[in-house]
């Protein structure tokens, strides 16, 4: 735009330069002045008007020169904008593969709208590795200037889904504005990785959610139907949603419900819950404890056995949940 800005400046300044010009050495009218400075400007020389003065006639030379310097100007921007974009493009394409290359365990965000920014912002606060595919140039600039990994191109594409390193991924997560694509995306991605973890959105209307979960998707979300439900509880139960707010962001309570896995080689495998002194040594409530098969224990009980690759669900400070984090 800036460079538009000055060429357009200038076109318009060399307009007017020729007009008073020829108005002052030729004697012509206004619009007789700017119609022989198009004609000089454009080298088109109709004939019927041409300078007869000799201040005229120099003034032209100076004119046609001034005008030809300008053309070669204006084409030279021309051509160091296009080039410009492309290697601009060719090296944020080839930053991003080498990125991604290094990438392992991480998400894909399909779609960069209100819901995918959102998601996103969270993603990165807490130190989530992601990708971002749209297919907006615009979109695209936006994410990269928010410092995130960020990929042109249709997320449907099975080209575009590789380059992403959806083969490494953890997870994909769809957004995008219809359900027929988040339909396309998921099947695509289904299709290039059978083990990956695919959360989708959908518009919550009648056999979408059905049908997603058979193209292959893992957990699908209706927007619509999370916020009427999350407004009906602020009515019904505000305390207990402003609670589970607070615990969500670590907020005012200086609380945050956080999930930790046990690895394999935890000291607190075998051990029950009173054994491990959780509570004690970091002051942290076990809230609930899912099981490697998917089986979920709520306000487990102290005689409730650790096990290898359990799922913790706790509740507690961010340092005290960092250092039980560490021995887990």
């Amino acid at each position: 735009m800036r460079k538009a800005l000055i060429i357009s400046s200038l076109f318009l300044l060399l307009l007017v330069v020729g007009t008073i010009g020829y108005m002052l050495f030729e004697n012509t009218s206004f619009w007789g002045g700017m119609y022989l400075t198009i004609i000089t400007v454009f080298t088109v020389g109709y004939g019927d008007i041409v300078p007869i003065h000799p201040t005229g006639k120099v003034f032209t030379v100076f004119l046609v020169i001034t005008s030809v310097s300008f053309v070669m100007y204006t084409f030279s921007k021309i051509t160091e904008t296009m080039i410009e974009g492309e290697i601009r493009g060719l090296f944020r394409r080839r930053k991003m593969k080498q990125h991604v290359a290094r990438l392992q365990d991480h998400y894909l965000v399909c779609g960069f709208g209100r819901i995918g920014k959102e998601i996103c912002k969270i993603l990165q606060e807490n130190k989530r590795q992601f990708v971002v595919i749209d297919n907006d140039p615009e979109v695209v600039q936006e994410i990269e200037e928010l410092n995130y990994l960020a990929y042109e191109g249709e997320a449907a594409d099975d080209d575009v889904l590789l380059t992403a390193g959806i083969k490494k991924a953890k997870g994909l997560i769809s957004v995008v504005s219809t359900d027929a694509d988040n339909l396309y995306i998921t099947l695509t991605a289904r299709g290039l990785n059978p083990e990956l973890y695919i959360l989708t959105r959908s518009s919550g209307a009648g056999g979408v959610q059905t049908k997603l979960m058979r193209a292959g998707a893992s957990k699908v979300i209706s927007p619509y139907a999370i916020g009427a439900r999350r407004m009906a509880h602020l009515v019904v139960r505000p305390t207990v949603t402003d609670f589970i707010d607070l615990t969500m962001r670590a907020g005012e309570l200086d609380l945050l419900m956080e999930e930790l896995r046990v690895s394999s080689s935890s000291p607190l495998i075998g051990k029950n819950l009173i054994e491990s002194e959780i509570r004690k040594k970091y002051d942290v409530i076990v809230v609930a404890i899912k099981r490697e098969d998917g089986t979920m224990l709520f306000n487990p009980k102290p005689s409730t056995c650790i096990y290898a690759e359990d799922i913790l669900i706790v509740l507690g400070s961010y340092e005290d949940i960092t250092g039980l984090g560490k021995e887990l």
